[in-house]
Parts: structure tokens; sequence; C-alpha cells
């Protein structure tokens, strides 16, 4: 009998540490959870970037094939997957989020399902990565919504995707799915410091280069921003202070994205810069050139957002 009692606790023990979340998963404040649900992958990025798919899906290779289809935002990032509980369907799962949703104040601003989506090109642009065991080529019954919720503090997007797992064993087989994420806009932290023209020029010396971090780009953009005015003066000293510096400015960008796009946009962001130096600030253009690392030379890791942020980065390169 106690050997028979020691099984059945093992039993209830193995089936409460997978009926658990995951470790440090939580619901968002704002969505809660279909009930009984249970969390199975969870991530939350202060700020990062995110594309929300707004539209319907034509090409195949994904996310990055599709921007077209894509809202691009940024802020605070967080992703929840949820497996519901058995015998409940795709469709019954999905109109409780879509309620509730409703209830918390969001606005509807794309939905679709099946084959509307865009069929397994819609499933392939969402079920990248990690979550494509548990979403990948189940789009026979996908259904999704993209929603927002405005606010004077900042508005907060959301998006619901659901799927049937059909495929494998184990405990997701035949349960509906969920991906939430939420993507709450602000803008990010600026924690970057202005090098006065002494600084640039010691770097220089020392090592033949220096990073700059004061030159800020909308994301995604080779416009630089007004607030950059500050390190574009102390450039423009440094070099009307040594008239016979000449220079590399070289852009850099994180391994977000494709390489060719990368590689494009760090050399429009590099130009960017010879042009502010050239017609804002009267440096000649011989003296300038402008080139385009993208991804290839990063100063940190860009598997988290310090390492990405320290990757983008303008180089002042002694030549």
């Amino acid at each position: 009998m106690r050997f028979l009692t020691t099984l059945i606790a093992m039993g209830l023990a193995a089936f409460t540490a997978q009926a658990a979340d995951i470790d440090g998963s939580a619901d968002h404040p704002l969505v809660p959870r279909y009930e009984d649900s249970e969390i199975v992958a969870y991530s939350n990025e202060e700020f990062t970037d995110y594309r929300l798919l707004n539209a319907r899906t034509e090409n195949y290779g994904g996310l990055d094939k599709n921007h077209d289809a894509a809202l691009l935002l940024e802020g605070k990032v967080t992703r929840i997957s949820y497996r519901a509980p058995a015998e409940r369907s795709v469709l019954e799962v999905f109109r409780n989020y879509e309620n509730a949703l409703d209830a918390a104040g969001f606005e509807t601003i794309f939905t679709c399902d099946r084959e509307a989506c865009g069929g397994r090109n819609f499933n392939h642009a969402i079920a990248e990565g990690s979550l494509y065991s548990l979403f990948g080529e189940y789009q026979a019954e996908q259904r999704y919504l993209a929603a927002k919720r405005p606010s004077p503090e900042g508005d907060v997007y959301a998006a619901v995707y659901s799927v049937m797992n059909k495929s494998g064993g184990g405990p997701n087989k035949d349960r509906a799915m969920v991906q939430l994420d939420t993507i709450e806009l602000q803008p990010m932290d600026d924690k970057m410091v202005v090098l006065d023209a002494g600084k640039l020029d010691a770097g220089l010396a020392a090592d033949g280069k220096i990073a700059v971090y004061g030159i800020l780009f909308d994301f995604d953009k080779a416009d630089i921003r007004s607030d950059s005015e500050p390190q574009l003066e102390e450039i423009a000293k440094l070099l009307k202070e040594s008239p016979e510096l000449e220079v590399l400015i070289v852009g850099h960008t994180d391994n977000e994205g494709a390489l060719d796009y990368n590689q494009l946009l760090s050399t429009r962001r590099a130009a960017a810069v010879v042009e502010a130096l050239t017609d804002t600030y009267g440096i000649d253009a011989a003296r300038l050139t402008p080139v385009g690392a993208g991804m290839a030379a990063p100063v940190a890791t860009n598997r988290t957002d310090d390492g990405r942020a320290a990757n983008r980065r303008v180089e002042i390169v002694e030549r």
C-alpha cells in the first residue's frame, strides 16, 4: 500500500510540474489567459523592434520576405506562448481572446483565418525560430488578430495567433496553441555619451578609430535625428582643429534583418553623416569617406538588447 501511495504521489507531482507555467513567466497585465491554459514559452524585452503583421502575406520565406505586410514598431515586447486545455477548439479559444482584447480597450486593425491569412506563408512568418515546434505547419486552422489600444502614455499593440497542434506526441498534441505578443510603444533610454573633440582625437591617436554612439537615427532609417547635433559638432570641431586629418565614416548595424539590407542601411547612414558634416559644418567632402559595414564587425553579442545597442554605432577611422 505504501508503494502504491508513493507511485500515486510521484504521478501527481509529475502532473503538477507539467501543468505549471515555465519559470519566470507571467500573464501580461492587459490580457488575461484562457482558463486553465499553461505558459510554455515566454520572453520579455524592455526595448526592441517588432514587425506586427497587419495584412495577408504573399511571399514564402518567413517574416523577412513579407515586410510590406507588417507594421514596424519599437518598445517593450512581451511574447507568451500558451497551451490551451484539452478538447477546446481553436475558434473557441480565439474568440475568447478577441473578446478580452475588446474589453481591454483594444481596437482591431487586422484579422484573418486559414488561407485568407496567406496560408503557409503566414504561418511561417509567425512560427519562426523557437516557435516553429509549437506553431509551425499548422496553418489549416490558423486564426490571427492584430489590435491597438490607444493611450496618451504610449499606444499598446497586441497580436493573437492560434492554431491546433496536430503532429508528434507529448502534451501539445491535439491542443489549441496561442501566441500572444504585446508591444508597448515607448522611447528608448538615451544612455549614450557625447564624446568631445579631445576624446575623439585621443581615441584616434591610440587605436586609429573610435566608436561614436551620439549620432542617432530613427529605426530602419538613415535620417539623422536632431539630438545628434552635439556629437556632430564635436566631430566637426576635431576636423577643423586637425585640417590634415582624413577619415572614414563607418556605419554599423546589429544582426537584425537580412545581411544585404543592413549593409545598405549602414552605407546610407554613413553617407548621411558625411552630408551633415559637409553641408552644415563646412567640412571638405574630400576628407570624408562613407563606408557601410552592416553587421560584419560587432563589438558585442547580438543575443542581448545591450549587445545589439553596442553594435549599432558610427565609427570614425583615420585613413
